[in-house]
């Protein structure tokens, strides 16, 4: 904890800031692409998104109170950034976030940087299927491998519903999977 401040002042002090902010995106510029690229699903989506991310963190450092880790305040502007850029993208093709999602899906089997196979393809079209809300829960922890206090930081929701609701995606999940 006591590094993590001193890493912030560097953040926020002008003499050492570049460096600073190029440790912070070595560090975090893969997390947070898996985390952008797990909403999204798209690759130049994703580094779109993560551009606009380290933009934006770069531009609130100040802002930061210190009141969560600065892994949870960035991982929460990653997710904010990923669902608006859903929620505008459906906005502006004039369909709901479900259906580009569901084109998304579509097209993941043809896209480079995706490396999965038939099953994964199904887990994916399982998790689309889930509310928002049980998505994010279920691709932090099961992908991410997140622990729930952390999500918990992320998403500002109690530990007990983020494992309630991991629980039912699980299950959600496992009966798409069985049955198609």
């Amino acid at each position: 904890m006591h590094e993590e401040k001193e890493f912030i002042q560097q953040l926020l002090d002008p003499r050492t800031q570049n460096e600073a902010f190029q440790s912070l995106i070595l560090e975090y510029q893969r997390p947070l692409y898996n985390h952008i690229r797990n909403i999204v699903l798209n690759h130049d989506d994703t580094d779109d998104i993560l551009q606009n991310t380290f933009i934006k963190i770069f531009q609130n450092l100040k802002n930061f109170k210190g009141e969560s880790k600065l892994f949870s305040w960035m991982y929460r502007i990653a997710t904010n950034e990923a669902l608006n850029f859903l929620k505008q993208k459906s906005k502006m093709s004039g369909v709901t976030s479900e259906i580009i999602q569901n084109k998304v899906l579509d097209n993941l089997e043809a896209d480079i940087f995706f490396d999965g196979d038939e099953i994964q393809l199904k887990l994916q079209k399982a998790i689309a299927l889930l509310p928002e809300k049980q998505q994010l829960v279920f691709k932090m922890k099961y992908f991410e491998e997140l622990k729930y206090e952390q999500i918990s930081e992320i998403l500002g929701t109690s530990v007990g519903g983020l494992k309630a609701s991991y629980h039912i995606a699980v299950k959600k999940i496992e009966a798409f999977v069985t049955t198609n």
